[in-house]
């Protein structure tokens, strides 16, 4: 995927992505490869909410796509909307590289103990 964290979190992660060899066969980037972004930055944000000792779980996941890009990168900015006990919830904006929204994802991560 090409994924590179620049910032990580719990309440902000950024990476980035590229769009080349992450595409559709119409030649812009897959929708999946969006949500792949946008899990990778909301999954390790809870992590690091959930500390030492927990694990997060995905548990809801939704994306709306609002515009296609066929080239460049993709950088996705994943923001806390509630970092709780047993849930975490992140928004992920992911924008392409003139700054204009390509997607919007929410994913909610349930923490628990980890186990041996």
């Amino acid at each position: 995927m090409g994924i590179v964290i620049v910032e990580m979190s719990a309440e902000r992660a950024v990476a980035r992505m590229p769009v080349e060899g992450n595409t559709q066969p119409v030649g812009i980037l897959h929708g999946g490869a969006h949500v792949v972004l946008a899990e990778t930055l909301g999954s390790i944000a809870s992590s690091v909410h959930a500390g030492p000792g927990r694990i997060a779980m995905g548990i809801e996941l939704n994306a709306s796509h609002s515009r296609s890009v066929a080239t460049g990168w993709v950088t996705g900015t994943c923001t806390a909307v509630h970092l709780g006990r047993t849930l975490a919830t992140h928004q992920i904006v992911m924008t392409d590289d003139q700054g204009r929204l390509l997607s919007t994802v929410r994913i909610t991560n349930i923490i628990t103990e980890a186990r041996a």
